[in-house]
């Protein structure tokens, strides 16, 4: 498990950022695969889940995963709505305690962040597609909406794939450039191969 300095600092949370060792599956999906909506048999996927939780939190019952689907949407969960079952999204923000909350990445960005001073939390799925159509910005102004303060939320990026191996064509740029002349400083080109990395 890999832990951000910065959220480390925070002794009202917990958190943690797992890699694919640790678990109980077998075959292309070794070890700690926690996808329920992967081909991997459901009782692997239920114990490396459990793993997980007891890493995060040994008292909870549960831990809320989405349907994602690369969007920028997310779920707001409450004491009235902790209760739903996965919802299709690619955030999930909360005030519960007790309740852990996840995203699965494999070359997206996993970003979670925190406002201390309100107690809430987020989760990101970031891939490019979420990122285009602003997943990042709405989980910050939903939460300053509900009371946090920018200067009040803390953010850690995990784990994904790096720059130098995310290939992209030049289309691929103009699309972002297009929606932001800014968006040029994530692109690095090298040699003849265009590179994209995203927001740190």
């Amino acid at each position: 498990m890999i832990v951000s300095k910065k959220l480390s600092n925070f002794k009202k949370i917990k958190h943690g950022f797992f890699n694919r060792s640790g678990g109980k599956s077998k075959g292309i999906y070794k070890s700690l695969n926690c996808g329920p909506g992967s081909k991997d048999k459901k009782i692997n996927v239920i114990k490396n889940l459990n793993i997980v939780k007891k890493k995060i939190d040994k008292n909870s019952k549960n831990i809320f995963l989405l349907h994602q689907i690369h969007s920028n949407r997310l779920i707001f969960l409450n004491e009235h709505t902790h209760n739903y079952k996965k919802v299709k999204a690619d955030a999930v923000i909360t005030n519960i305690t007790k309740l852990p909350i996840g995203i699965l990445t494999a070359d997206c960005a996993p970003i979670l962040l925190y406002d201390y001073k309100k107690n809430m939390i987020a989760a990101i799925h970031a891939g490019w597609k979420g990122v285009f159509k602003g997943i990042i910005p709405n989980v910050v102004n939903f939460m300053i909406k509900k009371g946090c303060r920018e200067n009040h939320i803390i953010v850690a990026i995990g784990p994904c794939i790096s720059q130098q191996s995310y290939d992209v064509k030049e289309d691929f740029k103009k699309k972002f450039l297009k929606k932001n002349r800014k968006n040029a400083v994530f692109f690095k080109k090298k040699k003849d191969t265009l590179y994209f990395d995203l927001p740190r």
